[in-house]
């Protein structure tokens, strides 16, 4: 199995599930063309990541996946600088926003798609505690520019739905869809390397 992603976090929760996989850093472009709804740019995004490190290794199950912050209509990425870190956390201050992992599986038989999406209440944030937690530089490279595993917990007043998708990988769901694959798949080779991870 390859995670198709340097992520610590992810590799951590992937770790949940398996601690037989390797790591593989996906060299995509993740440009988007024409306005994808969050659900769509994080499923694209999952896509290319996994089949780009799919078509190096055809043998093998490969995991890619994708997360955003979205508030409105507006889609958060990572910051670009500390002051676009500082513009995300006042944008999300006394909100709700929602946060969407894509997922891809590629295996040598099929490839499964899926997203998750969370949503999640900040508190009225001080303006002396934006600046702090920037300072910090724990936002500079997450979706949303707040960390909620780490000193970004104290942001978020309320989470609805799947904590670890906010941290960037549903594992639940993604051993779930393993299982389903496993089991509704007829290459016996695939069924038998997927069951040695699940169990």
């Amino acid at each position: 199995m390859i995670l198709a992603s340097t992520s610590p976090r992810r590799q951590e929760l992937l770790s949940y599930i398996t601690k037989d996989f390797e790591i593989i850093s996906p060299d995509v472009d993740e440009k988007m063309k024409g306005n994808p709804s969050p659900r769509e740019m994080v499923l694209e995004l999952s896509r290319r990541k996994a089949l780009a490190v799919f078509k190096e290794h055809p043998e093998d199950i490969v995991i890619g996946a994708d997360t955003i912050v979205a508030e409105g209509s507006a889609i958060l990425g990572k910051p670009k600088n500390k002051k676009d870190a500082q513009r995300m956390l006042r944008q999300l201050s006394g909100k709700i926003h929602f946060v969407y992992t894509g997922m891809t599986i590629c295996s040598p038989t099929e490839v499964k798609t899926f997203v998750d999406r969370t949503a999640v209440e900040f508190y009225d944030l001080y303006e002396d505690d934006i600046i702090e937690y920037v300072n910090s530089g724990e936002p500079m490279d997450k979706a949303g520019a707040y960390a909620i595993q780490g000193m970004g917990s104290i942001l978020v007043k309320r989470v609805e739905g799947d904590y670890y998708n906010i941290v960037g990988l549903p594992v639940g769901k993604l051993k779930r869809y393993l299982r389903k694959l496993a089991e509704g798949t007829k290459n016996e080779p695939v069924r038998q390397t997927l069951r040695n991870y699940l169990l």
